[in-house]
C-alpha cells in the first residue's frame, strides 16, 4: 500500500488512499468473501469446465458429464425415463418447468445453471 492519509472534516475523520489501494482493498475483501463461502461448503468449478458450460449446446448434458452421470443414471434420479432426458439434451424437446426444475435437482445446480437466455 502507498501513502495512507488521515483527515478530519467538519469533526468527522476520513482516510485517503489511492484508487489502487481501495481497489486493492476492495477486492481482499472479495476474495475473503468468496473464500468464507467456499469454506462453508458452497461448490467451486474449475476454469475448463465453467468455459465449457459457455461454450455448451446443452447444459444438461455437460453438467451431467461433469458429475460423471450416465443418462440412465439422471433420468432414474429425476424420476424421467431415459428416451425423454435424450430427447431434451439432443434439443429435440425442452422439458416442462417441473422437469427442468426435477433435473436441476438431480444435478445439484440450481435451476438457472441449466437455462441460458
Amino acid at each position: 500500500m502507498g501513502d495512507i492519509q488521515k483527515l478530519t472534516i467538519d469533526g468527522k475523520n476520513y482516510v485517503l488512499l489511492s484508487e489502487d489501494d481501495y481497489e486493492d482493498l476492495v477486492d481482499g475483501l472479495r476474495a475473503d468473501a468468496i473464500m468464507a463461502r467456499v469454506a462453508v461448503g458452497e461448490e467451486t468449478w474449475p476454469y475448463e469446465f465453467v468455459k465449457e458450460l459457455t461454450e455448451s449446446d446443452n447444459r444438461i448434458r455437460t453438467f451431467r458429464t461433469y458429475r460423471k452421470m450416465t443418462v440412465s443414471e439422471l433420468a432414474a434420479a429425476a424420476a424421467i425415463s431415459q428416451p425423454y432426458l435424450s430427447e431434451i439434451e439432443t434439443g429435440k424437446k425442452t422439458g416442462s418447468f417441473d422437469v427442468l426444475k426435477r433435473i436441476a435437482s438431480a444435478l445439484k445446480v440450481d435451476l438457472d445453471d441449466l437455462v441460458v437466455d
